[in-house]
């Protein structure tokens, strides 16, 4: 569905919600990160690109003219309100402290949105690593600035709505999700520099290729406490290379110190030191349309985060061997497993006239051998956040 059409559709729920029309809504989407995984807390680089799909939201001052945000999602049971006349904190229901964390933010920097009655629908897949909670905090950020008609600088929304996610959700993510969900363009993936937080919009607007996301529909329990083990791993490996982090190694400083390294720890960072650098190269390829080359960093990035990086899980791999096994003659030139890991989502680089056969082949292989059924969906480089009423 495209986003004005996504977007009317929100104004019928705010309408039948509240009884009038909004008279602001805003939008802002996932993502998927193409090539760049766990390179963001070593100081690297990510490549993602926003998702066609979105967190909106349609907004309208409340009758009563109190002044409280009330806000009801298609999703949630339950409202989350903020009342603005207190101190803004976390509470219940939890669903809503990504939006209160974004309004604090908001009001630390002496912006007040005031009361309003806000409605929230979101075609992000929940649980996917797809950035759901990050399009709905940037999506929260942008309606601010079209209520209050005052926009802040992309970077600046960004690292806010970072700040909300650790203060309010308790979440210690990095700053790719919100980088991409404020500052993507269509038609471009971003490539992002986790140390400067430079950015560099890199143009992927090819007919012929498309993303396939593979939601495995699995998530191991793995996931949080081998997530700190692999940060500690990889701040070892820089205090014994001597720098400050893994952004500075080279792949020959690594061999080096082979001999004074674990097993563990030099595979950690054999993962990160050439991790970096295919993502410089993937930005690269896709400048230049060199669909194959980049296909093969793919894989190469899975290969590590599997083997290296011990990230992946069974259902991850048999994604990425279909994929494999569709090959180049069937359409596909690389598959990767895309987020945290441990289950989640897989990406695959393809050619647009072979999205169909793809789709099928995967979900009958993947279905036979896991016994689950994936959901598969295919997506160009989307906007950013966006006000598309206000």
């Amino acid at each position: 569905m495209s986003l004005n059409k996504l977007a009317a559709q929100v104004a019928d729920e705010f309408e039948k919600q509240y009884g009038r029309p909004p008279r602001w809504i805003a939008a802002a989407p996932g993502r998927v990160n193409v090539i760049g995984e766990h390179t963001d807390y070593n100081d690297g680089f990510v490549l993602p690109m926003a998702i066609e799909f979105y967190s909106v939201m349609a907004a309208d001052r409340p009758v009563d003219g109190k002044n409280v945000i009330t806000l009801h999602s298609t999703l949630e049971k339950e409202a989350a309100t903020i009342d603005l006349a207190a101190p803004v904190k976390p509470g219940k229901p939890k669903w809503g402290n990504y939006p209160r964390g974004v309004v604090a933010g908001f009001l630390a920097r002496g912006i007040n949105p005031g009361g309003l009655d806000v409605l929230l629908h979101s075609t992000v897949p929940l649980g996917s690593g797809l950035s759901s909670s990050a399009a709905l905090e940037v999506c929260t950020a942008t309606l601010i600035e079209a209520v209050t008609g005052q926009a802040i600088d992309p970077v600046e929304k960004a690292l806010l709505c970072q700040k909300a996610e650790h203060d309010f959700a308790h979440v210690p993510c990095g700053i790719m999700d919100q980088f991409i969900s404020a500052l993507g363009r269509k038609g471009h993936l971003l490539l992002l520099d986790c140390r400067t937080r430079k950015t560099e919009l890199v143009p992927m607007n090819d007919p012929s290729v498309e993303l396939l996301i593979v939601n495995t529909n699995v998530k191991h329990e793995l996931g949080s406490g081998e997530y700190a083990k692999r940060r500690a791993e990889c701040e070892q490996a820089a205090k014994i290379l001597g720098v400050a982090s893994l952004r500075d190694a080279t792949a020959e400083q690594l061999e080096r110190a082979q001999g004074s390294l674990t097993n563990v720890v030099y595979r950690r960072a054999r993962h990160v030191i050439g991790e970096i650098a295919r993502t410089i190269h993937a930005a690269e390829g896709v400048r230049q349309s060199n669909w194959t080359a980049v296909g093969q960093l793919m894989y190469a990035s899975h290969a590590a985060l599997r083997d290296d990086y011990e990230v992946s899980c069974k259902e991850l791999d048999e994604v990425v061997e279909i994929a494999e096994s569709i090959g180049l003659a069937g359409g596909v030139y690389g598959c990767r497993m895309t987020g945290g890991g441990f289950g989640g989502c897989a990406v695959a680089l393809v050619k647009t006239k072979d999205v169909a056969a793809i789709t099928k082949k995967i979900a009958a292989d993947y279905q036979a051998k896991t016994g689950i059924a994936a959901t598969i969906f295919s997506s160009h480089p989307a906007a950013g956040a966006t006000i598309i009423k206000g």
